[in-house]
């Protein structure tokens, strides 16, 4: 389960997770995000990532697609900040040729 809160009061969007993004959730959290970034598109989005638990695979791209889209993150847990670190360095996405090794190798 996941419980997304969003404040865009200020001058930035703030979503904040808490819970485990994963399965049905990251559609929601997408639908979500796009729908205050359409409403408010001058406005910075901040991902608070805190009080987050664990991301799938597809929360992870969706993570990455907000990144590449200008969002930050904020993430204290060590798990976070390496997820954090690797979508901003490598832009979180795993290769498809890595994804899919031989039974051999």
């Amino acid at each position: 389960m996941l419980r997304v809160t969003v404040d865009d009061r200020g001058a930035a969007i703030h979503f904040k997770l808490e819970g485990k993004l994963q399965g049905i959730w990251v559609t929601e959290l997408e639908q979500c995000w796009r729908s205050h970034a359409a409403r408010c598109p001058h406005k910075e989005v901040v991902v608070d990532l805190t009080s987050t638990d664990y991301v799938d695979l597809a929360g992870k791209y969706l993570l990455a697609l907000m990144h590449h889209s200008g969002a930050k993150f904020t993430a204290q847990t060590p798990l976070m900040k390496d997820l954090v670190d690797e979508i901003a360095t490598a832009g979180g996405v795993v290769p498809r040729h890595e994804t899919h090794r031989s039974r051999k190798e």
